[in-house]
């Protein structure tokens, strides 16, 4: 996985896409599967926007059979079996409860009323060769049956739970990652970093990008038959050139903290105030979120804000009853914008989560689509959509690549426990922790990292006392992952920043293997941990 972007723009494409979060992704995926000539820019890191941002589930979406919106919830449903095959290291069940304080009689049939038709929508839940990945369906659970779950929950007025499943990500930024391997793999050239400023146009025909490498101001020419803007929450401003955009965007800002873990292996999903919120078990933490509040400044000026994180507190310790949270208790925050179509709707909240692709050639700029909108679960099948109408504009017989049954790069493996239990045998030199972090981020790939400690086996080791990333996974996100500053190997290669700051020594020592193999000066190493410290807002450095 080597970034060349001289050599992409020496040549011309079927497709280029713009946006490397996981629907832009998705897309090259898809295209370079399909025999396409493809490439792939991204002004920052791959899914260092919104997909870094969310909270971490592979889900249907519960709360959108309150506003009917089956379509949507059975191909979310869909989505999730499919992302646990194809990414099995990534993806895993997780069980949710849904806590009852003394509500009425019809509330509890209504919801339970609802998982009935949630369950029915999954009915292919079970269809994975994995018994660990089957997903159960619901049941009611009485007080006792909740406490001895989750002892937290022994407080006042509790008379019950629902259960139900979903699934939970370990790492949302390495899922898009092995997209874009796997996109690379199958013939797509990529490039982060590469950030497009204008279209270019053959008559009305829109044929391509003028882009510049912001690693070093080089300005290229990008050019392809069809190209796709899949920016996210940047989609309308690359289209502020066009005259008569139909592009509306509705960006919805969604806060999460991190704090000590609140429950033992369960999910919460709490109604509180006509909203809801979930408080998810996560790497021995608790994520708590999300906000939806509409944002109107500059996408790139999205931050976690204390009142954010206060008002998020506030609401999470009067919707569950056993927390006292302050702003002391959060180890990490963080924050992102969700690109909803603009619909009319008084309330983002409200708003639909639908995608929508937008054929510019109605509005005077043929071979060009905008993807807009969307859940993260559902980017696999918006991108085969979209490559259907790329084939179609292309006047290409229409084809489908195998991207809901051939395994992302790291998930070669049948099943989970016995995939454990052969890491286990082959790697015994090696801690627990280590090999649990090699298998969670890597999955069958992680020889490839071991690779890079071949002659240097304190490589193995921690890169400090208190994380389990290891040396030869930094040089290996440096040498074969794209990561070009320290940020990317922190936030969006490794688990080093996930739950706040690494500490100091985690972060020099990182410095230190990335400075070796990319050639930083002493001032450029000490930017780039400067960089890293500035995006932990939490932190007591």
């Amino acid at each position: 996985m080597q970034r060349d972007v001289q050599a992409m723009a020496a040549q011309s494409y079927d497709v280029l896409v713009v946006g490397g979060g996981i629907t832009g992704s998705c897309i090259a995926r898809d295209a370079a599967m399909r025999g396409l000539k493809v490439a792939l820019i991204e002004r920052r890191d791959w899914s260092s926007g919104t997909s870094s941002a969310s909270s971490k589930l592979v889900h249907g979406g519960l709360r959108y059979l309150k506003s009917l919106e089956f379509g949507l919830i059975r191909e979310s449903l869909a989505e999730r079996r499919i992302w646990e095959r194809i990414a099995p290291h990534l993806v895993r069940p997780l069980p949710f409860l849904v806590p009852f304080f003394k509500e009425g009689l019809g509330q509890r049939l209504t919801l339970r009323a609802g998982l009935t038709l949630y369950d029915w929508l999954s009915y292919d839940k079970a269809w994975l060769d994995d018994p660990e990945q089957r997903l159960p369906g619901h049941r009611m659970l009485t007080r006792a049956e909740v406490i001895a779950r989750e002892p937290n929950l022994d407080v006042p007025g509790l008379t019950g739970a629902l259960v139900y499943y979903d699934c939970q990500m370990d790492s949302p930024e390495r899922l898009g990652l092995e997209c874009v391997i796997d996109a690379m793999r199958s013939g797509a050239r990529a490039a982060n970093y590469v950030e497009a400023l204008e279209f270019l146009r053959d008559g009305a025909k829109v044929a391509g990008v003028r882009a510049r490498d912001t690693l070093n101001g080089t300005e290229y020419q990008l050019r392809a038959q069809v190209t796709i803007n899949a920016a996210g929450p940047w989609a309308d401003l690359l289209l502020q050139q066009m005259d008569n955009s139909p592009v509306h965007l509705m960006r919805s800002k969604g806060i999460h903290v991190i704090v000590p873990a609140l429950t033992k292996t369960h999910a919460l999903t709490v109604q509180h105030k006509g909203k809801h919120f979930f408080v998810l078990p996560w790497r021995g933490h608790t994520i708590l979120g999300t906000t939806d509040t509409p944002f109107q400044d500059h996408p790139d000026a999205v931050r976690p804000g204390a009142s954010d994180i206060d008002d998020l507190l506030r609401v999470v310790n009067e919707g569950i009853g056993f927390t006292r949270l302050t702003s002391t208790d959060v180890r990490h925050a963080y924050a992102g914008l969700r690109p909803l179509i603009d619909d009319g709707s008084s309330s983002s909240y409200n708003a639909s989560r639908k995608s929508e692709i937008v054929d510019h050639g109605d509005s005077g700029a043929p071979a060009l689509f905008s993807v807009i909108g969307g859940k993260w679960t559902t980017s696999r099948h918006v991108a085969q959509q979209a490559v259907d109408l790329v084939q179609k504009t292309l006047k290409l017989p229409l084809t489908r690549a195998a991207t809901s049954s051939k395994p992302l790069p790291g998930g070669n493996f049948p099943r989970r426990a016995q995939f454990r239990a052969d890491v286990d045998k082959a790697l015994p030199h090696l801690s627990p922790e280590v090999r649990e972090a090699l298998t969670r981020l890597h999955g069958s790939a992680y020889a490839d990292v071991l690779c890079h400690a071949k002659d240097d086996p304190g490589l193995l080791s921690p890169v400090s006392n208190g994380v389990s990333d290891t040396g030869a996974a930094v040089l290996h996100a440096a040498r074969a992952e794209m990561a070009v500053t320290l940020s990317d190997v922190v936030f969006r290669r490794s688990g080093l920043g996930g739950l706040g700051h690494p500490g100091r020594a985690a972060l020099d020592r990182a410095a230190e293997l990335m400075a070796r193999h990319h050639g930083w000066s002493p001032q450029q190493t000490g930017q780039q941990i400067a960089d890293v410290e500035a995006q932990f807002p939490m932190a007591a450095h």
